[in-house]
């Protein structure tokens, strides 16, 4: 019997980087492909202890249903957590999302009709992509440089078309480890502000800071109720969580609620009140702190690995945090078939291709720091070194 599916899954394709998980599952291959954070540093023994109190004390309510925007006191804490970066909120301005990933598919639903126009960086978040692309959107990619996107060809992108939002990452941006600057950040918001456009700032590697200081979200500035902000626990405690957040202005907040009623009706409320409580009960800034300088050694690692192995021709980003650092090599290099050869040599990555919603980015690709000790670090990029080189 034959089986019809809806035309929008023409457009999806299996996102590579869980293809390429696949095969770095298994412990001889060295691994930069995954965005995973270090399991070595979650903080397990806590987090038991949180469960065990909410259940000792709350259990039948921690079994129970919720509201779909989320449980209040994780709410509360989370606008307490927006106030740490620069932005001023409430519990009512605050969505529990099932993962921050949950969220770019309510923006999605809310905001997408097939053939309707986008806006994001170039290159930008694959997951990103793929959720935007089951709604068939049109992907206008948007030029970056150095200090990453760029406000003026932001303005001219949405000068003619019907654009629903722009799809940012401002802090050590994925792919690229990029972090966009203050004035940047207020030179957007004046053209989101001017155009009428919808930002969607996704931040989950915001407080993964090793070098220089923070800056605020562009939410801070957002007095015209313009942007959506994203962000996420996945990176700062475990991401077997699943839980993110979406705080917007009111008429797109009500719209992701009724979106997310549709799609799961609210987010685990066990894994919500667990995470409430350990953040209540636990000194999370502390581990964090952990977190950020475990991240800085292997960056430092992977920058001078890299460094000393990698010949002319190639370039790449030096973050001030996150997960990613981003090489570009020589016109002419394909990356995908690098990654072929690689995984021979038992050293996976994620090739920039994939990356780019307009095409490009054939000689690039992706690695990832934080889930590899130092050692490894060196090794891998020396396998790699060895393959660009001819060896």
């Amino acid at each position: 019997m034959g089986v019809v599916f809806a035309k929008r899954m023409s457009a999806m394709k299996p996102s590579s980087i869980r293809e390429i998980l696949k095969v770095t599952e298994r412990p001889d291959i060295i691994s930069f492909a995954g965005g995973l954070p270090a399991p070595e540093l979650f903080p397990v023994g806590d987090i038991a202890l949180a469960a065990g109190r909410v259940l000792a004390d709350i259990g039948p309510r921690a079994l129970q249903y919720g509201t779909t925007e989320g449980m209040p006191a994780l709410r509360s804490r989370i606008a307490l957590e927006m106030e740490t970066r620069g932005v001023g909120c409430s519990a009512d301005d605050v969505i529990v999302t099932t993962g921050s990933q949950q969220a770019l598919d309510l923006i999605g639903k809310i905001f997408i009709d097939p053939g309707a126009t986008i806006l994001t960086e170039n290159p930008t978040y694959l997951a990103a992509i793929q959720s935007f692309q089951c709604f068939q959107a049109r992907f206008r990619p948007v030029p970056t440089d150095d200090e990453g996107i760029v406000p003026e060809a932001v303005d001219e992108l949405s000068r003619d078309a019907d654009v629903r939002f722009l799809y940012v990452i401002p802090n050590f941006q994925n792919p690229t480890g990029r972090t966009l600057s203050a004035a940047r950040r207020k030179s957007l918001y004046e053209v989101a502000v001017r155009r009428g456009l919808v930002i969607v700032e996704d931040d989950p590697y915001g407080r993964l800071r090793y070098r220089g200081e923070h800056i605020p979200p562009i939410k801070a500035l957002d007095e015209a109720g313009r942007i959506v902000y994203l962000s996420t626990f996945s990176k700062t405690v475990a991401p077997g969580f699943r839980t993110g957040w979406a705080v917007a202005p009111a008429p797109i907040r009500d719209k992701l609620v009724i979106a997310k009623q549709a799609a799961d009706l609210h987010t685990s409320s066990f894994d919500q009140l667990t995470l409430e409580r350990y953040l209540r009960d636990f000194d999370n800034a502390a581990h964090v702190e952990k977190v950020r300088a475990a991240y800085g050694e292997r960056y430092a690692a992977m920058d001078a690995a890299l460094s000393s192995s990698l010949g002319s021709g190639f370039s790449w980003t030096r973050p001030e945090g996150g997960m990613f650092l981003w090489v570009t090599g020589p016109e002419g290099l394909d990356t995908t078939d690098l990654l072929r050869r690689a995984l021979e040599r038992k050293v996976a990555f994620v090739p920039g291709a994939d990356f780019f919603p307009g095409g490009g980015g054939e000689n690039c690709m992706r690695l990832n720091f934080s889930n590899s000790s130092c050692e490894t670090i060196r090794e891998g990029v020396s396998r790699l070194a060895d393959l660009c080189a001819g060896r």
